[in-house]
């Protein structure tokens, strides 16, 4: 069983950066690749950028390419989210998702994801 955390959410004025956390349990953390989401209202969940178990490959949404960067720590049991550049079109509830154990490879569908964060809002003010 994985059970994973998000914080560092929070309201931003457009332009502003945010660096969201996902502390994972478990001694497993490095054997299952991870991923973030967003669920703005009214709209489905949607694929912000994944990271392989070991870091060594990463991918984003066309629409964050180069405004958010993935990364993890498996030492220290953490993803991270770095936003630059946040537009009001970001705003939404950011969830962190781990795959199964032993599943290593990026995935962009939340279906491909077994373990899910409780999410943390992010707020992008114009």
């Amino acid at each position: 069983q994985v059970q994973l955390v998000e914080s560092g959410g929070g309201l931003v004025q457009a332009g502003g950066s945010l660096r969201l956390s996902c502390a994972a349990s478990g001694r497993t953390f490095s054997t299952y690749a991870m991923g973030w989401f967003r669920q703005a209202p009214g709209k489905d969940r949607e694929f912000v950028a994944a990271i392989t178990w070991s870091a060594g490959d990463t991918y984003a949404a066309d629409s964050v390419k180069g405004r958010f960067t993935i990364s993890r720590d498996n030492a220290k049991n953490t993803m991270w989210l770095q936003m630059n550049s946040l537009k009001p079109e970001d705003t939404a509830v950011y969830y962190c998702a781990a795959r199964g154990i032993g599943k290593l490879g990026m995935r962009y569908t939340p279906s491909e994801y077994d373990y899910w964060g409780q999410g943390t809002q992010v707020t992008v003010s114009s």
